[in-house]
């Protein structure tokens, strides 16, 4: 009886020197094994085997992205608070054994780490915010986060880690400094505002002076060309009456005609086109002998001067 129960003893000894000498690490996890408290190895996922009793699991270190938010408060050059709310990606920086030796090792856990890496990342942004006036923040986002990143990436390297992203969710100021911010921009979109307005109207009043002047150049034009046009006709017209008188005087002068005729007729037709074409009831003519011939003798002198011009 004593030996059976010594055999299911020493069976059930071997048993649980045979499970615990097997480890199982899960996929994006490193096991540290340490030997009497000293580091020995690293245990990378899937199974494997550690010595009992001797090899112990010391920790298991996530190499996976972790995430943390923050929110904390700065101060400006120009003494304005500024609040800001970020989240923080960070994880393991590879899975060298060095790598792994200083994130189980650096710090006492977890707790501390994160304490550190927040005071850090608080304390890089606040020296930054400091040399930055109150106006100047709200543009500076993409600045901040690449100065946050270059300060942390040497200083996380040395503890193990890698900062693989900063974003600032929401960056707000005092609610009277805020009031004061969106009278600000109010005002700057009034005075644009009015500045688009007037530069509208100018361009309006501007287009409608244009207008006009052209309007004006363009009938001066049609005027004078119209002007022209009609002292060209009358020219033409005194021309052609001139070569027909010319004609008709040389032809009554070859049949041995008197060429008063001619004035006579000029001189009836002209009364002939009052009485048909004006407008008026009444016309005044000096009708005596003397006025006819001294209008015919003055005719006459025009005709005589037309001929000279036509022989020269």
């Amino acid at each position: 009886m004593n030996t059976e129960i010594g055999f299911f003893i020493v069976v059930f000894v071997l048993l649980v020197i045979l499970l615990s000498s097997f480890v199982s690490v899960k996929q994006g996890t490193i096991v540290v094994i340490t030997v009497f408290g000293k580091y020995r190895r690293i245990l990378t996922p899937g199974l494997n085997f550690k010595i009992p009793f001797i090899e112990n699991i010391y920790s298991k270190i996530s190499i996976q992205n972790r995430s943390v938010e923050l929110e904390f408060q700065a101060v400006t050059f120009d003494q304005a608070n500024v609040y800001f709310k970020a989240m923080l990606l960070y994880s393991v920086l590879d899975q060298q054994e060095e790598t792994i030796k200083n994130v189980a090792f650096k710090f006492v856990d977890d707790r501390n780490l994160m304490q550190a890496l927040i005071r850090t990342v608080e304390g890089s942004i606040r020296a930054f915010v400091a040399t930055k006036r109150q106006s100047e923040v709200l543009i500076l986002r993409r600045d901040i986060v690449e100065h946050v990143k270059e300060q942390l990436d040497v200083i996380l390297e040395g503890w193990g880690y890698h900062l693989q992203d900063l974003q600032l969710n929401d960056i707000t100021f005092d609610e009277v400094i805020m009031k004061s911010m969106s009278q600000v921009v109010a005002s700057n979109n009034l005075k644009a505002a009015a500045e688009n307005e007037g530069q509208a109207l100018l361009i309006t009043k501007t287009k409608a002076a244009e207008a006009e002047g052209n309007a004006i150049k363009i009938s001066a034009e049609a005027e004078r060309q119209a002007s022209q046009l009609r002292g060209q006709g009358v020219a033409l017209f005194r021309e052609e009456v001139a070569k027909g008188m010319s004609v008709a005087a040389k032809e009554m002068q070859d049949a041995n005609m008197d060429t008063s005729v001619i004035l006579f007729t000029m001189w009836t037709e002209s009364i002939k086109h009052f009485a048909e074409n004006s407008q008026g009831n009444v016309i005044f003519l000096d009708g005596s002998t003397d006025a006819m011939q001294q209008t015919m003798k003055e005719m006459m002198a025009l005709n005589h001067m037309h001929a000279d011009k036509v022989k020269k």
